[in-house]
């Protein structure tokens, strides 16, 4: 059985494509993935000393706020519904304006009740934005270099997360509350909406833009699986670093830029290995490895491992590259920006419903068994990977069996 939502994507083809508008558009986009990196990265290095030390909560207050906020990858769906017909680089704008005011208002949250609202506002913003700047790219990438295109913008992104992370290293080192950080947070989020002006207009969703079909399937369970695996770093990992182990801010935001460093380097890298080899190899490789990261964080007792382990761990994102490029060969052009918001609203199923068992598990059973669960999540992760062809097809508009 096959439910379609069928929708119509004006992007133009590939000939249409001049060098000179293809090297702008992707210029343009390159910039404000730089400044939305900005923006997000100095947020994840905050995030889990701001939710330990200046909010206070439990375990299982942070499984509930993810899980909360995570909803907005379902949300998401609506808005592009509403917003059908708008270019795509004017709703980026626009939901990147939305996420400085969450970003912002995170200075003045007095509460926990609060912080769930302000938490919602800066999520819905980022759940819109967070398949545009993939969608836009594989619309003006040169046939055959979308792994490429794909990773340069995630070294853009990369470079502006170590930029983020070095401001609020040097801020936090000159005593400036964490709280007025997000601020600075804020004004990289509005940088980027700016930015978002000069991408080109041609890229546009001109029906409803949702697309639910079985023959990507595949690419859904995947999503879903990376969705766990992406909430026990974000929420649980570093968390651990903080309420068990003690890790001050500054020490958490050296680790990021260690993460983004190499996520900088290898950008470009990894979206050529995913051109050469295909997704399957690429992604049973990382499916397996984060199994063996998750059982480290579940019984190492070792700083200097773990820190290890989480710069490795977050580092290892850049492979996602290879769901992304998988779209770029199942799905034709038209579909391309419907698939990948499916892609997230699925992938958000699992990061809604991990953070709230996560949190019970931490405070029920003890912390080893949100990363136990991680890891087995994982190896079921690699084992769907090996069903992902050997070669994908080259004609975007051939089912995968």
């Amino acid at each position: 059985m096959t439910v379609e939502f069928d929708s119509e994507i004006t992007v133009p083809a590939q000939g249409e494509v001049a060098d000179k508008a293809r090297f702008r558009g992707l210029t343009f986009i390159a910039i404000a993935v730089g400044a939305a990196g900005f923006t997000m990265f100095l947020h994840q290095g905050l995030t889990s000393n701001f939710m330990a030390e200046e909010m206070g909560i439990t375990a299982r207050q942070l499984g509930f706020l993810d899980g909360f906020r995570e909803c907005c990858g379902f949300f998401a769906l609506i808005v592009f519904v509403i917003l059908a017909g708008i270019t795509e680089s004017i709703i980026a704008s626009l939901m990147l304006v939305l996420m400085a005011i969450g970003f912002g208002s995170l200075a003045f949250v007095p509460d926990y009740a609060w912080l769930l609202v302000t938490s919602l506002v800066w999520s819905m913003g980022f759940h819109v934005w967070l398949p545009l700047p993939q969608s836009m790219t594989l619309a003006l990438a040169e046939p055959g270099r979308e792994g490429f295109r794909l990773g340069q913008m995630r070294r853009a992104g990369a470079a502006g997360a170590v930029i983020g992370i070095l401001v609020g290293l040097i801020l936090s080192k000159n005593g400036i509350q964490i709280r007025l950080i997000y601020m600075v947070a804020a004004v990289g989020s509005v940088l980027a909406a700016l930015v978002c002006l000069g991408i080109p207009r041609k890229i546009k969703t001109k029906c409803q833009p949702v697309i639910f079909r079985r023959k990507y399937w595949l690419f859904y369970l995947l999503s879903f699986l990376e969705g766990g695996r992406k909430q026990v770093f974000i929420v649980f990992a570093g968390f651990l670093m903080v309420r068990k182990f003690g890790t001050p801010l500054e020490v958490m935001l050296m680790l990021w830029l260690a993460i983004q460093v190499i996520s900088y380097l290898a950008g470009p890298w990894v979206g050529k290995l995913i051109d050469r080899f295909g997704e399957r190899r690429i992604l049973v490789f990382y499916f397996s490895c984060l199994m063996l990261f998750f059982l480290g964080y579940a019984f190492s007792l070792d700083k200097r491992i773990l820190f290890t382990l989480y710069v490795i761990d977050g580092s290892f994102f850049i492979f996602v590259i290879a769901l992304t490029t998988f779209v770029n060969r199942i799905a034709p052009p038209a579909e391309h920006t419907a698939t990948l918001s499916m892609g997230v609203a699925i992938n958000h199923i699992a990061a809604v419903g991990m953070p709230l068992v996560g949190g019970l598990l931490w405070d029920i059973v003890g912390y080893q068994w949100v990363f136990i669960a991680g890891s087995g999540a994982a190896g079921v992760g690699a084992l769907i990977s090996l069903l992902v062809p050997k070669v994908a097809p080259k004609n975007p508009a051939v089912e995968v069996s």
